[in-house]
């Protein structure tokens, strides 16, 4: 398969922490306890409890063994949050297999060379958004299962979800797999052209959620709401993976449109997002109430408990007693703001390599501008030379799928994990994430970029001289571009340079057309200044300096973008650089 990654050091699993025990557990002493909510559309809803998922499950289970695949076959499913990802994710397991979860967001080019990678026996299509784009990835030689809320197209294509259960008896007895036994592979964003599968055992999974509630006090009353993509590493096992083990409710988002109808159905008691949705959050409410205004409320007694629980209970959060952000640094104003309503906002780090478990604020000792201590049980240390953050756990990563190289260069001789990241350690053990080591940067969405193949069909256009892509922490990335001289000097009338807009706008659309929608350039900045030595934005062999680019343009990026023009024609704001910076 591949080789392994050095092997983990922890204490012997309990088996009773796996998840397969789990489950049986809430199926035995918990059946009629609610634990999904599934929106149907129109308001409809529909629940299971613990016994009607299991039953589901052990039926879907008998129909996967009943296909006499070899055992460990992978089985990849691909769809949006839903009650039946996750039972098929456990039938998956109890028959024996490897689920393959694939992002609901992918090109039909990518569904397929994921598809072939990992080698999948079968796929479960689920709730999806854009069927057309995914269906021509899906070969008509691969069996496929639609789930109930699959696209029309889908369920007249496949056999349905509830037409294998209704034909198949459950699974009798408790099946169960082992510790060091390969769960799942989840395959990144692809940081260097085709995703890497990151490997997780069972053992994984159970260490990393034993680490996860000694700092997080996740109950069986909890309610949740899952809508951060089951596909990820964060909701495998901040969301499925303590669901095993305390057994709460969890509740499911039905679209973008009825989320906050969603949130306030759940009234989740733990919620976990990204910057971009907090931020959201905060400007519907100053939409409804000016900031200067509520500022006031909030310093008037009694008034401003009012307000403040009006407000929270407005975004379905009033009965949140744990709230968690990562993926990207938030502002550390919009934390003091969230913090002045009572919500104390607790940012984390994690990777899929680690099971999203490395680093969170502690409840109650918020560290703004850091993403805290260390989880317990995991190592940490910084590369004297690099500064890059180095992580050794119980959960690390068996490897990577299929790919022995990167799994070597990705884990130093003494099996620590190189994250990539550049941080900055405090005397009390918090981390601070400063950046990262080599080109590939974080979108606020999570999701990693690498701007080389991207910047390479951006300059198939003869129109630019240089390019280069950014945007760290943005929702998407932006295209850069220098103009060379014959496109500038055209550009010098009204008509040239409608012209060339209208080139570079093609050129976008066609570039995106190429790219998985995470990587879709939101825009094309032509920079308003030539790249030089001089000004320190190229290096003497003509090579792009990102982080220079990075620090000039990053601090317009919001104001260039706000119009939501495709291409932008941004002013000079590049000075000349004193030689001795130059030279840096």
């Amino acid at each position: 398969m591949t080789a392994a990654a050095p092997a983990p050091r922890r204490e012997a699993i309990d088996d009773h922490a796996l998840a397969l025990p789990r489950l049986y557990h809430w199926e035995r002493t918990s059946p009629t306890k609610r634990v999904f909510v599934q929106p149907l559309g129109g308001g409809a809803v529909r629940e299971w409890t613990w016994g009607e998922a299991l039953i589901d499950t052990r039926r879907m289970a008998a129909h996967l063994r009943s296909l006499d695949l070899p055992p460990g076959s992978r089985i990849a499913l691909i769809s949006k949050n839903c009650a039946h990802w996750l039972m098929c994710d456990w039938a998956i397991w109890m028959a024996g297999h490897v689920s393959v979860p694939l992002y609901p967001t992918l090109t039909g080019t990518s569904v397929r060379e994921l598809l072939a990678h990992s080698g999948a026996a079968l796929l479960f299509v689920g709730k999806l958004d854009d069927w057309a784009s995914i269906e021509p990835g899906i070969p008509d030689t691969l069996p496929c299962i639609a789930f109930p809320l699959a696209p029309d197209g889908a369920k007249a294509r496949f056999r349905g979800w509830d037409d294998v259960i209704a034909k198949s008896a459950p699974l009798q007895g408790m099946p169960t797999r082992d510790a060091d036994e390969l769960a799942t592979i989840i395959y990144t964003s692809g940081t260097t052209g085709m995703a890497k599968g990151v490997m997780h055992s069972f053992g994984n999974f159970a260490a990393a959620t034993a680490a996860v509630l000694a700092r997080v006090p996740f109950s069986a009353n909890d309610r949740l709401l899952s809508y951060l993509p089951l596909s990820h590493i964060v909701e495998r096992t901040f969301l499925e993976h303590t669901l095993l083990a305390r057994g709460f409710e969890a509740f499911f988002a039905e679209s973008l449109e009825t989320f906050v109808a969603d949130l306030q159905r759940a009234r989740p008691t733990r919620f976990a997002s990204v910057p971009r949705l907090y931020l959201k959050f905060q400007q519907g409410v100053f939409a409804k109430v000016p900031e200067a205004k509520l500022e006031r409320l909030l310093k008037v007694p009694v008034v401003g408990w009012l307000v403040k629980r009006k407000v929270l209970k407005g975004l379905g959060l009033d009965q949140c007693v744990y709230a968690g952000g990562g993926a990207a640094p938030m502002p550390p104003a919009m934390l003091e703001w969230y913090k002045r309503l009572g919500l104390e906002i607790l940012e984390a780090y994690g990777m899929t390599e680690n099971c999203g478990v490395s680093h969170t604020n502690v409840q109650g000792r918020q560290q703004i501008g850091t993403v805290g201590p260390a989880y317990p049980g995991a190592e940490v240390r910084l590369d004297p030379a690099t500064q890059e953050v180095q992580v050794r756990c119980a959960w690390n990563m068996q490897g990577y799928y299929r790919d022995e190289a990167a799994t070597k260069a990705t884990f130093t001789d003494d099996g620590f994990l190189k994250t990539g990241d550049k941080g900055a350690m405090a005397a009390d053990g918090t981390l601070k994430i400063t950046g990262r080591v080599k080109d590939a940067f974080k979108t606020s969405k999570a999701k990693y970029v690498e701007p080389g193949p991207i910047e390479e069909k951006l300059s198939a256009l003869p129109l630019f001289e240089a390019c280069c892509v950014a945007g760290v922490n943005l929702p998407q990335p932006v295209g850069l571009g220098m103009l060379g001289a014959p496109a500038l000097a055209k550009a010098a009338s009204a008509a040239g340079k409608a012209e060339i807009e209208a080139a570079l706008a093609k050129h976008l659309a066609a570039v995106n057309a190429t790219l998985d929608s995470y990587l879709h350039l939101d825009a094309l900045i032509v920079v308003g200044e030539e790249w030089t030595v001089d000004n320190g934005l190229i290096t003497p062999t003509l090579k792009v300096k990102r982080a220079r680019i990075d620090e000039v343009y990053g601090p317009h990026f919001e104001r260039w973008l706000a119009g939501g023009a495709k291409v932008v024609w941004a002013e000079r704001v590049v000075a000349e650089m004193p030689k001795a910076a130059q030279a840096a």
